[in-house]
């Protein structure tokens, strides 16, 4: 048997499982753990629970944070910070055409890692030399799509609330101009688009609602008879699962499902 804990790096952040060992663990409770970069701070997003096997050997959970290791995440962020302002002006100095939006350090403080997004390859070259110089620790560069910087920055949504991807969001999921289609929104790209430009994320929250609720209604186009008399299906309201019908005589009827399958002449519709 093995305890697996979930662990998560960051508020958003994608949880990873960790061997917890023999350690007594709450939600919420700041580890120090054993990743392929070095140590990592991280916080329990789910209790250790028992499991017979796993696919692949877990990392370690090292410890439970003690009060050094808050000191020493103020002073990794600190590094961090200086990082982020040192970078900036280099890339000003040399005129390199990127945006970057984040710095994040190991435990071990061993590894900087620059984040950033750009229109396409970038030589920094250059700019490895200058942080290197000035930090002396080993330097990474990494790329990243327009969703992860709305990801790392925040903000507010359309709707008013938190944008989902830096909120409770652990990964991205495809997102489809199809889905939009599904649900019977507008198509003007400034309706259906994020922060980031991209399609919303939030498109995929209820698509399989749609796609379940729409199964059950006819389609658009199709022609029915009911005690009123012969017509096309000519709308759908997926949300108050209701069709309109326009009759032979150009008069239109709305009808919910559960009228439709008694007004349907014949067998009742399943």
């Amino acid at each position: 048997m093995v305890k697996v804990a979930g662990v998560k790096f960051k508020t958003a952040g994608k949880i990873y499982d960790f061997n917890s060992g023999a350690f007594v663990l709450k939600q919420g409770t700041a580890v120090i753990v054993e990743t392929e970069q070095g140590l990592g701070f991280g916080k329990i997003a789910i209790p250790p629970v028992e499991v017979e096997t796993v696919e692949k050997k877990l990392k370690q959970i090292v410890r439970i944070a003690t009060k050094e290791d808050f000191l020493r995440r103020e002073e990794i962020q600190t590094l961090e910070k200086k990082a982020f302002t040192f970078c900036i002006q280099c890339i000003t100095d040399i005129g390199l055409l990127m945006n970057l939006f984040s710095v994040e350090s190991t435990f071990d403080r061993n590894k900087l890692t620059f984040f950033y997004t750009a229109d396409g390859r970038i030589d920094f070259r250059e700019l490895i030399k200058l942080l290197v110089k000035e930090f002396s620790i080993r330097i990474e560069m990494r790329q990243v799509g327009i969703r992860n910087l709305s990801k790392h920055c925040g903000g507010v949504g359309k709707c008013g609330r938190e944008l989902c991807c830096s909120s409770f969001m652990h990964t991205f999921e495809p997102v489809s101009i199809k889905m939009a289609k599904e649900q019977g929104l507008s198509l003007n790209p400034t309706k259906i688009s994020g922060v980031c430009g991209r399609l919303m994320c939030c498109l995929t929250f209820e698509n399989e609602t749609y796609k379940s609720l729409k199964r059950q209604m006819p389609k658009l186009g199709k022609s029915i008879t009911l005690e009123e008399g012969k017509g096309k299906v000519v709308r759908q309201n997926v949300l108050k699962e209701s069709i309109t019908v326009r009759l032979e005589d150009h008069t239109e009827i709305e009808k919910t499902i559960q009228q439709l399958n008694e007004s349907i002449t014949g067998s009742p519709r399943r």
